[in-house]
């Protein structure tokens, strides 16, 4: 282990943008709408002191607990915005998010940077922006989600970029039983993406815990991994994990792969002041020609 980390950072843009944070609360900018959501990172003093929105998620200050948007009229339960040159349905789901995670921008641009031809595997792959960034960039997708409403969203997303005809496999399942067929298939890709939840369940009651079954599953991604793969990213924002933890859990999984693992933080910028809200957690083992998109 290296114990040196980095930091991975979204920058705004035209459609997204980290507005101002402070005093446990966040106001961000999405297409044409200004939303407040509940962030205990945001420790400091915001700039401003009054925050004009068009809704806010009051009640629960993580994803586990409770709260509810209070939203103004104007706010339609989807709209359109760009993203790292796709399109997608942004909204505001009952979970305070707003149909995509904007701090995964630097994870987008290496998918972006792949060379045609190459096999993707995006698993927990939610709305899909990562999965259409790759098909965009002419790779061969294999996108999972075990929730049925998340597929229908991404396909829904490919529709609206254009791209409803790229070579995009939608599996509905278990991110686990799926991975470990493969292995047993002697699948291989050229890079992965892990963007796992800290609790959840698969389409038939599977019970995902992160802590107790992530080891085994990234374990099984390694395998479908070879000497020509590029990378493998994994994404936690389960803030009791460590991206140490991650570095030390990876590098010895990935002993048989040439190349290098590195983890560390993701963060947001804020649009005035640059301040970094940190998000998220990483580790990465990548290989070959992948140059430093995120520098």
């Amino acid at each position: 282990m290296t114990g040196a980390l980095e930091t991975l950072v979204a920058e705004p843009t035209a459609d997204f943008a980290l507005v101002d944070s402070g005093h446990g609360r966040k106001l961000e900018r999405c297409g044409p709408y200004r939303f407040i959501r509940p962030e205990p990172q945001a420790m400091w003093a915001p700039a401003s002191a009054g925050w004009p929105a068009d809704g806010e998620f009051v009640g629960g200050s993580d994803e586990e607990g409770g709260g509810r948007w209070r939203l103004e009229p104007q706010v339609p339960a989807a709209w359109p915005i760009e993203q790292a040159g796709v399109k997608l349905h942004a909204q505001c789901t009952p979970f305070r998010h707003l149909g995509f995670f904007p701090d995964m921008a630097p994870h987008w641009a290496r998918l972006a940077a792949l060379p045609a031809g190459s096999k993707v595997l995006n698993l927990f792959g939610y709305t899909g922006v990562a999965s259409l960034v790759a098909a965009k960039a002419g790779c061969e997708v294999v996108h999972v989600d075990a929730s049925k409403k998340a597929i229908e969203q991404a396909r829904a997303n490919a529709q609206l970029s254009g791209l409803a005809d790229r070579p995009i496999r939608w599996i509905t399942e278990d991110a686990r039983k799926f991975t470990a067929r493969e292995v047993r298939r002697g699948r291989r890709y050229d890079a992965i993406l892990l963007d796992p939840p800290k609790f959840g369940r698969g389409p038939e009651g599977e019970v995902w815990d992160l802590p107790q079954h992530l080891p085994a599953l990234l374990a099984d991604c390694t395998k479908l991994l070879d000497a020509d793969s590029r990378f493998l990213i994994l994404t936690t924002y389960a803030v009791r994990l460590s991206a140490l933890a991650l570095e030390g859990l990876l590098q010895p999984l990935a002993g048989h792969l040439p190349g290098r693992v590195q983890a560390g933080e993701m963060a947001i910028r804020e649009e005035g002041r640059g301040l970094l809200l940190p998000t998220a957690i990483f580790v990465r083992w990548e290989h070959g020609s992948v140059h430093r998109l995120d520098a």
